[in-house]
């Protein structure tokens, strides 16, 4: 099978599809022109860092050094998590918790079961999956978390006059929040082979392998990221609501 090449032309004509982008945010004044060229400037150098040193991880083959650049990959999602935090009381345990556990259990399972082996080419990747997609999704309930307590504040205040606990008052914006939280991967699960194809089974076919094993281990990866996100999800809202309020467990007004 003929190997596809990525040359220099190629990736200045995909260069030419960032700058429509930008010309769109030019035009429609979106000001994100800056934000696009930053964030590509920085994924071109982090790609060309990260894959210069997975290069040497898997060459080495070292179970400390894979053991190590997986952490490196939890406690990164963990702190871009905790800034996707609006609320000012945050805590960076919080996410760490949610991201470690999320991660950890979720690939414990699969290295118990077989499904994968603890080698640095299937460790690193499919930890980095498994901690970007959890740290998405708890992303996403932190931020629901800061705007239900803002809309709903009245609803809490009654509920604590009438002498509900915080975990009481708080339950039904916890559960929309993480409810927010996990719908886009039940929505991509919903969607997968229809609407997206996905990138593990694709790249598995086109690399020559039977259809059938390609699609058991896509089939692995919807479980393993519907794992994933709900249990950050309901550990990061449950650890999290609590900054909403004080010692004497009031209602922390939020600005």
């Amino acid at each position: 099978m003929d190997q596809l090449a990525v040359n220099d032309l190629s990736l200045v004509f995909a260069f030419g599809l960032v700058l429509i982008a930008v010309g769109i945010s030019y035009k429609e004044k979106l000001k994100l022109s800056k934000d696009i060229f930053y964030s590509i400037f920085r994924a071109v150098i982090q790609l060309v860092i990260v894959g210069y040193v997975l290069k040497y991880i898997f060459q080495l083959d070292n179970v400390w050094l894979t053991t190590a650049m997986s952490l490196f990959i939890v406690l990164n999602a963990a702190w871009n998590a905790h800034k996707r935090n609006p609320n000012h009381r945050k805590q960076y345990w919080s996410s760490l918790l949610a991201i470690f556990v999320s991660t950890y259990v979720t690939m414990g399972v699969l290295i118990a079961s077989g499904a994968i082996r603890f080698i640095p080419s299937q460790i690193i990747p499919i930890s980095g999956m498994i901690a970007s997609n959890s740290m998405v999704a708890i992303g996403l309930c932190y931020r629901n978390l800061a705007s239900q307590f803002r809309d709903q504040r009245q609803q809490v205040l009654e509920k604590l006059a009438l002498g509900a606990d915080a975990k009481t008052a708080s339950l039904p914006i916890l559960r929309e929040s993480i409810r927010t939280a996990m719908q886009p991967t039940i929505d991509s699960a919903k969607t997968v082979g229809l609407v997206s194809l996905p990138g593990m089974m694709s790249g598995l076919i086109f690399a020559g392998v039977d259809p059938v094993h390609a699609i058991k281990y896509q089939i692995m990866v919807t479980f393993m990221l519907l794992s994933t996100t709900s249990l950050g999800s309901i550990i990061a809202g449950y650890t999290a609501y609590h900054n909403y309020y004080n010692e004497q467990l009031q209602l922390i007004r939020e600005e």
